[in-house]
């Protein structure tokens, strides 16, 4: 059931304010496609717009499964999450106050993933350890980098085919930012999925990327058919390499 991830030329914003302009980008089955740019340019408005939380006023969104389409413009959170769609929001957005592992089986809401939560229960905390030890502490009382681990394990609870992860460096110091990219990588070989990261820091995202985007000011200023394509691009080399 691999799916194509499909968004064409949408345009999107809040009230008055445009955002996005004209903006299209497609993750094929089994990529990791990274989403680069730095705050404001527009990465978590498209993020909010493919799982539903902001609807676009023009262009389309969509999956390509087995042979069919499936419109994913005007349908709720809900339904996106019930497609296979799952989120690590920017800033991890945790129950504070529930324990961890209330936080992870919250992630399991969906139909599709309810049979298979003592799997993935058992999964998530193989993959993060420091869950299992701390699954009755308070969420909120945890560090920033053990709230990004309950963040994604919480998405990878829903069972999903397509992750989407938005800025998972935000608030991490260097080297858990670079665990935990790499922590990406691993789940998504493991469990085969599709990942499209938005994300401002390239030296860490280029590791894991099979190609990506450029978003500058709401618009794709460059589509990398590669790695390599993004490292050798002249914008990256200037904003983000210092070259």
């Amino acid at each position: 059931m691999a799916s194509r991830l499909v968004a064409s030329h949408v345009e999107a914003g809040y009230g008055s304010v445009r955002v996005l302009h004209d903006v299209s980008v497609n993750v094929n089955a089994g990529e990791t496609v990274v989403l680069l740019g730095s705050n404001g340019n527009g990465k978590s408005t498209l993020i909010k717009c493919i799982t539903g939380i902001v609807q676009p006023t023009s262009g389309e969104i969509y999956l390509e499964r087995d042979g069919a389409r499936i419109d994913l413009v005007g349908k709720s959170p809900q339904e996106v999450v019930d497609l296979g769609i799952a989120l690590v929001p920017e800033g991890r957005r945790l129950f504070p106050k529930l324990t961890v592992e209330e936080n992870l089986l919250l992630g399991a809401f969906r139909m599709g993933a309810r049979s298979k939560i003592d799997s993935n229960l058992a999964f998530v905390f193989e993959a993060f350890p420091p869950l299992r030890e701390r699954r009755n502490q308070l969420a909120g009382n945890m560090s920033g980098g053990e709230q990004q681990m309950v963040a994604v394990a919480r998405a990878l609870m829903s069972d999903p085919e397509i992750l989407l992860v938005d800025e998972p460096s935000v608030g991490l110091a260097p080297i858990l930012v670079s665990r935990m990219i790499a922590k990406i990588k691993e789940l998504k070989d493991q469990r085969h999925l599709t990942v499209l990261m938005a994300e401002q820091n390239f030296n860490q995202a280029i590791k894991i990327a099979d190609r990506g985007y450029i978003i500058v000011h709401g618009q794709i200023e460059f589509e990398g058919g590669s790695a390599a394509d993004l490292r050798d691009n002249d914008m990256i080399k200037q904003y983000y390499l210092g070259l």
